[in-house]
């Protein structure tokens, strides 16, 4: 597809994209007051625990609608999850094809559920992060929270961690796509793991190791499964190659010897040495 026709491709799918946060964003509306309750429901347990002497407070005249906007649009990005999720699919593969589409909805059907995991484990790891943070303030002091600062902590912690989770579904995806091969990814499997580590170190910042173990461990497990995903969908594709009798992926076919296979054979038991007989 030309660079032009990408390029519309991407304004369609924002389009797309923009018009389906506009119908969550008037559903998150109408939704604002008992979500606003549940995402103010740390900051009340830590009050609980500093005797009330922690509080949101709403500094402008205008900051409880501009609170209630963002609320109402990250309720849309997680309503219209399938939907966004879907247009990103098909901007990677435009022009799908029956078997493409079955692969569109597997996406579809393991995505929006790790989505959905990621985002449930920030608010799980929420509750203990705003009781660290708050417990730094001096005693007999009152915490008043800036509002929008704590919403807008929350939602991005929630949706990073939504995202995060949405990886591995990426990397299957553009493998599938031809985009990536799984060879790429395995040979950064340890920066991979140790980015996750790290990514859960800054996104639990309590003392104790195992918030960041139940952060970090499901994120390599699901980076090891979309790994083998990946390969398995490599030999199967390299298979299919060679019994149409084209080069795999790497452009190799089956009769060619690597250097490293001409290596071992050179060098194995079973190597052939040729001598020349000596002469008297």
């Amino acid at each position: 597809m030309p660079l032009r026709e990408h390029l519309r491709e991407l304004r369609r799918r924002i389009v797309l994209i923009a018009l389906g946060l506009v119908v969550g964003a008037v559903g998150g509306w109408f939704l604002y007051e008992p979500v606003f309750h549940l995402l103010q429901q740390p900051i009340l347990d830590a009050a609980d625990a500093r005797d009330d002497r922690v509080s949101l407070n709403f500094q402008g005249v205008a900051t409880a609608f501009d609170v209630q906007v963002k609320v109402s649009l990250f309720l849309a990005v997680l309503f219209t999850a399938p939907w966004w999720m879907y247009q990103l699919w098909a901007f990677i593969t435009p022009g799908l094809t029956s078997k493409e589409r079955r692969y569109a909805v597997g996406f579809i059907a393991v995505g929006v559920p790790l989505f959905f995991a990621g985002a449930g484990l920030a608010w799980w790891a929420l509750p203990n992060a705003v009781r660290l943070f708050t417990a730094f303030a001096p005693a007999e002091t009152t915490n008043w929270v800036d509002a929008q600062l704590y919403l807008s902590f929350v939602m991005r912690i929630v949706l990073a961690f939504g995202l995060g989770f949405l990886l591995p579904v990426v990397m299957v995806a553009l493998t599938f796509a031809g985009l990536v091969r799984a060879r790429t990814w395995a040979a950064g499997w340890r920066w991979a793991i140790v980015l996750a580590f790290v990514f859960a170190a800054i996104a639990t910042p309590t003392p104790d190791a195992v918030s960041m173990l139940v952060v970090a461990v499901p994120i390599c497990l699901l980076f090891l499964g979309a790994l083998g995903v990946c390969l398995l969908h490599d030999r199967r594709l390299d298979r299919a190659l060679v019994a149409q009798g084209l080069p795999r992926l790497d452009g190799t076919v089956p009769d060619e010897t690597t250097p490293d296979d001409a290596t071992r054979d050179a060098t194995g038991p079973g190597a052939r040495t040729d001598a020349t007989p000596g002469t008297a």
